[in-house]
């Protein structure tokens, strides 16, 4: 049984680690395209300083990822986020830290009296009758009201997906949010009975030592698979029950393939496969980001957090700053700090795209706009992603119903990437447990 693995982010290597634990004598081959594996989970080192190219890690209240760190034998790397990340900051007239607790939301200023009362009416809100797909900005205001959404959901969905809450499916996106209406009657009422049957902590932010490269590349030499780097897979023929890989002007041969690429990557190699299966990948949406890490040999802050998100009304050009030096303590040398500024996404796409000297400009005028820092930075890093995060707009969820079944007509062909259900990395490693379970039963 020979497999082929298309791309070498999170998804594929977490796919190939699992198949290789549970059948060790599978033929399993890794093509990644660029020079380096990781995907969009990559560490960028600039005169000591450590700067993240997307996700700085995973919370530790689902159980899939530290599983995958212990039995990859990654455990001595694993690494927990300060304390003062639990704190946390939106920018909305200026800066104010998010409430903790339900007396700091009661004085908090972010919301006048009326949008504070409006939420606490949530819990007498009569749920939707329909399971219909919505937006998070329906869903919000229905639920907590226009102040609630337009200023606590707004930031938080730019966080997350560099979306925006009237541009993305609250089921897609947020289904355990969802499924709290759908099942309880609200949010208020859904939080208080899950309370009762989970009580415990809450997660925590964990990531490595070194940031997520050294994880990834401990993970690849833990599959224990033959890895193939600055490779490009062009396209895909499909020929009495194989798959023929077309790898810069040369072909290979596979039983199964498994693509983990962003879905449009997908779309082009499945053209002459599947025309309508080629033509749903390429309907999935991506947001524009880029990300500008600026490192300081002094800064007159104490960076006491996890750092800030901007609100739409707000009018930034920056959607927010991670203190990472604050988050985790390698990612700046002794002494010295570092940031990561986010710009564009479905707010500001055109931003996303400027030039590198642009982008630096925009990220240290965010910088002094929102924390009043006017520090020069002395060490610099850009990364730009045309298209970065999967955007999951109304109907997401119907039309990925739709791809997995056409998907049934192609035996041996496999997707397992963020572009489906869910961006987290906590997402892709438990999709990919799932994938990989279901490729075994189908050997």
């Amino acid at each position: 049984m020979k497999i082929a693995i298309v791309g070498g982010g999170i998804s594929g290597l977490a796919t190939a680690f699992y198949i290789r634990q549970k059948n060790p004598e599978v033929s399993i081959t890794l093509f990644e395209k660029d020079e380096q594996i990781g995907g969009k989970m990559k560490t960028k080192e600039v005169k000591g300083f450590l700067f993240e190219e997307g996700s700085n890690g995973f919370l530790s209240n689902k159980p899939d990822t530290l599983e995958l760190v212990k039995s990859s034998g990654c455990d001595d790397i694993l690494m927990r986020s300060d304390d003062n990340a639990r704190i946390r900051f939106i920018y909305k007239d200026a800066l104010h830290q998010l409430p903790e607790s339900p007396m700091a939301f009661l004085k908090s200023p972010l919301l006048t009296c009326k949008g504070k009362l409006r939420v606490a009416t949530e819990y007498f809100r009569v749920p939707k009758v329909d399971d219909s797909d919505e937006t998070l900005q329906s869903f919000g205001y229905r639920r907590v009201g226009k102040e609630m959404t337009d200023t606590f959901l707004d930031a938080m969905v730019a966080g997350i997906f560099a979306s925006a809450p009237d541009k993305i499916s609250v089921k897609s996106a947020f289904p355990a949010v969802a499924k709290l209406e759908r099942e309880y009657g609200g949010l208020f009422k859904g939080m208080l009975a899950k309370r009762k049957k989970e009580a415990g902590p809450g997660g925590v932010l964990m990531s490595f030592k070194g940031g997520v490269s050294t994880f990834i590349d401990r993970l690849a030499k833990a599959s224990k698979i033959e890895i193939k780097t600055g490779l490009h897979v062009k396209k895909i023929d499909k020929k009495d029950g194989e798959y023929t890989l077309q790898v810069d002007g040369k072909e290979e041969s596979f039983d199964k393939v498994i693509l983990s690429t962003p879905s449009y990557e997908s779309a082009n190699m499945l053209t002459e496969v599947d025309a309508k299966l080629s033509s749903i990948l390429n309907s999935i949406e991506y947001s524009p980001i880029s990300i500008v890490g600026l490192g300081y040999n002094e800064l007159p802050h104490d960076l006491k957090g996890f750092g800030l998100l901007t609100t739409t009304s707000a009018k930034k050009e920056i959607l927010g700053v991670l203190w990472d030096s604050s988050i985790f303590d390698d990612r700046a040398p002794k002494g010295k700090k570092s940031l990561r500024v986010m710009i564009g996404g479905q707010r500001n796409p055109e931003l996303a795209l400027k030039s590198d000297e642009e982008l630096l400009e925009i990220a240290v005028r965010g910088v002094k706009e929102t924390m009043g820092l006017d520090a020069v930075p002395d060490v610099s890093y850009v990364k730009r992603y045309e298209r970065g995060i999967p955007n999951y707009r109304v109907g997401h969820l119907e039309s990925m119903e739709n791809l997995f079944e056409k998907l049934k007509d192609h035996k041996g062909l496999y997707l397992s990437s963020n572009a489906y259900y869910g961006v987290g990395l906590n997402d892709c490693v438990g999709n990919s447990k799932k994938m990989a379970e279901q490729i075994l039963a189908d050997m």
